[in-house]
């Protein structure tokens, strides 16, 4: 899996439908600051957080249909299963994952 940083694509195990795997942006790792949208449909408001000890914090590419940190708050570091490196569905996005830090 190598090194994971902020921007990388990576596989978790869902925090609350067990056996399920999500893929979802990684935006922190542990320590990092990390200010999100609480509620994206609804409002501006923003909150800011320090990612706890053994903890990444993620969020999906669709801030408006997403559930990810936002939701579940920090991930144990050990739900994370892999990191995506190509997205083969649908055919017309065939290629590589873009690693691509936060704007």
């Amino acid at each position: 899996m190598g090194k994971l940083r902020p921007g990388d694509v990576v596989i978790i195990g869902s925090p609350v439908k067990p056996g399920r795997m999500v893929t979802k942006r990684l935006i922190g790792m542990e320590g990092d600051q990390v200010t999100y949208v609480v509620d994206p449909m609804n409002s501006d408001r923003c909150q800011t957080i320090v990612v706890p000890k053994g903890h990444v914090w993620v969020e999906g590419d669709n801030i408006y249909a997403s559930k990810d940190s936002r939701v579940y708050g920090a991930i144990p570091y050990g739900l994370i299963r892999g990191k995506a490196f190509w997205k083969v569905l649908p055919r017309k996005d065939f290629g590589a994952v873009a690693s691509k830090p936060r704007e």
